[in-house]
């Protein structure tokens, strides 16, 4: 499973032109589900996710994590992320997980989310979207698991 995370001051998502999911400070998670995956995969990385230390102390170091700020969660699916790009000039996706596959563990990780008191928005599972976002720092973190 594959995490990009990113710190933002605000973030949200747009489907046809229609805002479907938008948070302020916090994390904006793209997603991506690999064949191996599975809700323990997920358990994981929603654990590192909502841990990971990359908000800023009052002494300017990067100690505060998701939960410890009380900050905002935006996922949004992200086959691409699943890629093999080591050879040629064509991404491969035969590492990514089935589309139903993906589907499942990204509902997963949201109702996980949601159940550890965070606040949570999302995009539209395999839809055509537009990512805005206003990267912090600019921090961006590439969470493998």
């Amino acid at each position: 499973m594959q995490g990009l995370i990113q710190r933002v001051t605000h973030a949200k998502v747009d489907v046809s032109g229609e805002c479907v999911g938008a948070i302020g400070k916090g994390i904006l998670l793209l997603l991506g589900v690999e064949k191996l995956d599975d809700e323990s995969t997920a358990d994981k990385l929603l654990h590192k996710v909502s841990n990971y230390r990359i908000f800023t102390d009052d002494a300017g170091k990067m100690n505060l994590s998701l939960k410890d700020i009380e900050g905002e969660l935006l996922v949004v699916s992200q086959f691409t992320l699943a890629a093999d790009t080591k050879k040629g000039m064509r991404p491969s996706f035969s590492s990514a997980g089935t589309p139903a596959q993906a589907e499942a563990l990204y509902d997963y990780f949201v109702a996980q989310a949601k159940a550890a008191g965070i606040r949570v928005q999302t995009g539209q599972f395999a839809a055509d979207m537009q990512v805005s976002l206003c990267n912090d720092g600019p921090i961006t973190f590439n969470l493998s698991i």
